[in-house]
């Protein structure tokens, strides 16, 4: 695969923290910052942006500018958690950005994975390969459906309160 040692660490964290996310959607319904599965997908994904920044096959480029992008969202939705706790408005924008950033962590995900996978004749031949967008549309739709999800059931909880 070509991996360098910072490149096997990164794709380590950030399986792990796709894990926590994915189980605490399970569980929970949602990343739930108050859980441990939530704590691990926060560290996992600030790790995984950062280390992000040292993999480079051509300098400075988009994918860096997306893992920036990724860090600034967790860590805004992290803010949200621990500074807003009254705010019921805040609720909405944590589950948002949770959410948001899992889904654009699959987005490399899905790429790299195709096109390395199976090893010697990958799936997908570049970034452009139809085959990952195949894959990215169903994941698209459930971002949004649980996003739609995840509104009616803070919208729940909020007028429980």
């Amino acid at each position: 695969m070509g991996l360098s040692n910072l490149g096997i660490f990164h794709t380590i964290i950030g399986i792990i923290a796709l894990g926590a996310a994915f189980a605490s959607c399970i569980k929970f319904g949602k990343i739930d910052l108050a859980a441990r599965s939530g704590m691990i997908y926060f560290f996992g994904t600030v790790i995984t942006s950062l280390t992000a920044l040292g993999l480079q096959k051509h300098g400075f480029n988009p994918g860096h500018i997306f893992s920036l992008l990724i860090f600034l969202l967790v860590v805004a939705a992290y803010v949200l958690h621990t500074k807003m706790k009254a705010s019921k408005r805040a609720r909405y924008w944590e589950n948002f950005l949770l959410s948001f950033t899992f889904f654009l962590s699959l987005i490399p995900t899905v790429n790299e994975t195709l096109t390395r996978v199976p090893l010697g004749h990958p799936f997908a031949k570049d970034s452009s390969d139809p085959l990952i967008g195949k894959f990215l549309l169903p994941i698209f739709l459930l971002f949004i459906a649980g996003t739609v999800y995840q509104i009616v059931q803070q919208r729940k909880v909020n007028k429980s309160r």
